[in-house]
């Protein structure tokens, strides 16, 4: 009698208990993922919506394709690890106590980039970076003149233009602004009011940054 015909394979016996096994429950598949400490995945995700952060604020007025993308791309991550912490802390805290480097990962992550652009460090470090260039712009424009830029790079900044006022030189960049292209820097010797309307500024408001430089924002 051939192999064949004395029973089923050891393939097709493996194959019915897996027909025969139950699917685990939506339940018990939670518990498995949140039992596992932030992976190869999460982490380099909170890594990339902290570093968008840290952009948008170096953009003076800020910018909105970045700041919509790292509210929405935040928002999602807290909730999934917020979820995820509540089911491990029920069922697996021993797993946290192991991985527990894993598990703050992401909490630091947002704790340094929160902190840094709450202390303005994105914006300062590229108005320094890019301060020699865009000075060199001054010599090109008159009082009471707009030189238009049209997207060229000075520094570390595209600008739409660059203009002169009371001694107040302008750069507007490209695509700052959360609600309206308009906003840039200012540089000026003489010291600018900020929080308020300015006489002969039009409706700008000024925010100082550091040393002579200023962030404008059109109102």
């Amino acid at each position: 009698m051939s192999a064949e015909a004395s029973g089923p394979t050891p393939d097709g016996s493996v194959a019915k208990l897996i027909e025969l096994s139950e699917k685990p429950t939506l339940g018990e598949r939670l518990i498995s993922w949140s039992s596992r400490p932030p992976g190869r995945l999460y982490i380099p995700a909170c890594a990339v919506i902290g570093l968008l952060l840290l952009f948008e604020d170096s953009v003076p007025g800020g910018h909105l394709p970045t700041f919509l993308t790292a509210l929405v791309g935040g928002l999602f991550l807290a909730g999934m690890g917020a979820l995820r912490l509540g089911i491990a802390l029920a069922v697996a805290r021993p797993m946290i106590r192991y991985y527990w480097l894993r598990w703050i990962a992401a909490p630091l992550i947002a704790a340094l980039a929160i902190g840094l652009a709450v202390l303005d460090i994105p914006l300062q470090t590229r108005i320094q970076v890019s301060s020699e260039q865009l000075l060199d712009l001054r010599s090109e424009v008159n009082d009471s003149t707009t030189v238009p830029r049209n997207g060229e790079w000075s520094g570390l900044y595209p600008l739409h233009s660059v203009s002169v006022s009371d001694e107040i030189t302008h750069y507007e960049i490209q695509g700052a602004g959360l609600f309206k292209p308009s906003g840039g820097l200012a540089h000026s010797g003489e010291e600018i009011p900020t929080g308020v309307f300015v006489p002969g500024q039009g409706s700008n408001i000024y925010e100082h940054v550091s040393g002579d430089w200023y962030v404008w924002v059109k109102h």
